[in-house]
């Protein structure tokens, strides 16, 4: 099987921004946004998500963070796009519902070549220390789009906004793996046996 591991950049006059992704080897995680709770979000979703991310970014953080935090999921759902085009098939569907003290978040994924965000729940507090909590729909519109993705977000509940977007980051990363994982194949269905054979879980029998 190919390895499923991109790199993507983009860069505009008010973003510079570069992800390398690897689905398939966890462990090295390298994020540098210059906005440290961002860091700290990119961080959790990947290590629940138990895959490789490096993210650099540099933007206009003296306008705000919007254009930082857009960019950055434009360039991942990139990426993500680009660590699976013609890798096989894939499981498609994933879904994690994690909390975190008194926060419980639920997302749910379809790799389907659909885009589309639901973000449902709002944050107890606006901000965490100067990061703006709108930013992260934000982040997961760009995400979504990006990618191809149709993603469910849901803050079910919870008192401290710190932990609903921890919470929901990692939840999208455990959601994010399980959606690419590569398709099970199973004896007697077309396909089965032939590596990468890239069958899809579709009644249409393509994701595009």
């Amino acid at each position: 099987m190919k390895s499923r591991a991109a790199s993507c950049s983009r860069k505009t006059n008010e973003t510079d921004i570069r992800v390398d992704i690897d689905l398939d080897r966890p462990g090295k995680i390298a994020i540098d946004t210059g906005v440290g709770f961002f860091n700290h979000l990119l961080e959790a979703a990947a290590f629940h998500g138990r895959f490789s991310l490096s993210v650099q970014a540099r933007g206009d953080l003296q306008v705000d963070y919007h254009h930082l935090v857009e960019d950055t999921g434009l360039v991942l759902g990139e990426a993500l796009r680009m660590a699976v085009e013609g890798r096989g098939g894939l499981e498609r569907f994933g879904y994690a519902l994690i909390p975190m003290d008194e926060a419980l978040s639920e997302i749910s994924v379809d790799a389907g070549g659909r885009p589309y965000l639901v973000f449902t729940g709002s944050f107890p507090q606006e901000k965490c220390g100067s990061f703006e909590m709108i930013l992260i729909r934000e982040f997961l519109i760009a995400l979504a789009n990006r990618a191809r993705i149709t993603v469910h977000a849901q803050l079910r509940h919870g008192e401290n906004s710190h932990h609903c977007a921890e919470s929901l980051f990692k939840a999208l990363g455990m959601a994010l793996t399980r959606a690419y994982s590569p398709l099970a194949e199973k004896a007697g269905e077309p396909g089965a046996g032939k590596a990468g054979s890239g069958q899809s879980r579709s009644t249409k029998g393509t994701l595009l």
